[in-house]
């Protein structure tokens, strides 16, 4: 059974940083995009990064390009996502996604889920 499950979240002030970590299991993704969404409350689940199956390739929402960096590591099967500069409006549940096709560059809109962390930027 693949699980995917997120950590590094909490509380923290405005300018100041995180890491969250996304362990897989149940399958090595060392053939598989993965990327990083989030939800704010009362809004839709969006998209904030991605990472090509060979970690070459990386693609950010523009809001968050210059300050969030993903990056993984295939042989823990675990994905990264190093946030600077945090901002008020970055507050959200974030997720880590799996994309099920190999050997894609990008995360499409059918991918594995974890349950998600949350993250609060305090002003």
């Amino acid at each position: 059974q693949v699980q995917l499950v997120e950590s590094g979240g909490g509380l923290v002030q405005a300018g100041g940083s995180l890491r969250l970590s996304c362990a897989a299991s149940g399958r090595t993704f060392s053939r598989n995009a993965m990327g990083w969404f989030r939800q704010a409350p009362g809004q839709e689940r969006e998209f904030v990064a991605d990472i090509s199956w060979s970690g070459v390739s990386t693609h950010y929402v523009d809001s968050v390009k210059g300050r969030f960096t993903i990056s993984r590591d295939n042989a823990k099967n675990t994905l990264h996502l190093q946030m600077n500069s945090l901002k008020p409006e970055d507050t959200a549940v974030y997720y880590c996604a799996a994309e099920k096709v190999e050997y894609t560059n990008y995360v499409t809109m059918n991918p594995y889920w974890g349950q998600g962390t949350q993250v609060t930027v305090s002003s």
